[in-house]
């Protein structure tokens, strides 16, 4: 029986996850380092450690500077929230995807963003505003910086017609975020591009995402009222 090739960090999540299930590393157990782990499956040492950070963020193991890695004895169990492509997000609803572009400008971020995104204050960065629609209703409203050293091909692109969304998930590597979950209040900007009253509570997403040590880009996303977040567990 020929051995399956481990070289990409979602084929060493895959391994690693099935040892876990099928007990062969039982719960508590210390599994093995991640330079054994790289030697035993033919890869580098940073593909291992991408795929023991997803696992641990999923809850199934505990990660401990210089006590190791252990199977996680009661793991947790957490909301999988990936980036979506907001145009599959609203075709996957059986609506029909539309997309408007606001504004595109390249300016220095206010303070907080700079700020949150660890950038020079000075200094001039992408900011894109859209719109996107479903069945021509709004169904969230974009408001991004892009860092333009971390993605300098951004300056290019006009996002007229692929929203930076979705450009820069095909064109912008990263490798992990945060992301916030908050209700406000519409103001009347707002109001008037989600198409509904002033005062009404929106859902909002602010998202910080990184390569590594680089900020790629920090979004904002409001939603109307009615909007469903859905996840799996």
């Amino acid at each position: 029986m020929n051995r399956p090739i481990i070289n990409s960090w979602q084929s060493v999540e895959q391994e690693v996850r099935r040892r876990i299930q099928t007990r062969e590393w039982a719960p508590g157990e210390l599994i093995p380092n991640e330079a054994d782990l790289a030697l035993e499956f033919g890869c580098a040492r940073a593909t291992v450690n991408r795929a023991l950070r997803r696992i641990a963020d999923s809850g199934l193991i505990d990660r401990r500077r210089k006590a190791g890695t252990r199977v996680a004895l009661q793991p947790v169990a957490r909301a999988t929230l990936d980036i979506p492509v907001i145009r599959r997000e609203i075709e996957d609803r059986g609506m029909t995807y539309s997309y408007l572009l606001l504004s595109r400008t390249e300016a220095v971020p206010p303070h907080a963003v700079s700020a949150t995104m660890q950038l020079p204050a000075h200094d001039a960065q992408l900011h894109v505003v859209a719109l996107h629609l479903g069945n021509e209703t709004p169904y969230a409203l974009e408001d991004r910086w892009i860092s333009l050293a971390a993605v300098p091909a951004a300056r290019q692109e006009r996002f007229e017609s692929v929203s930076s969304n979705e450009w820069l998930l095909a064109n912008a590597p990263w490798s992990h975020g945060q992301i916030t979950f908050a209700a406000t209040q519409a103001g009347r900007e707002d109001a008037a591009r989600l198409a509904c009253d002033p005062g009404q509570a929106m859902f909002v997403i602010d998202r910080l995402t990184w390569n590594n040590n680089a900020a790629i880009t920090r979004v904002r996303l409001k939603y109307p009222p009615g909007y469903q977040l859905r996840t799996d567990i």
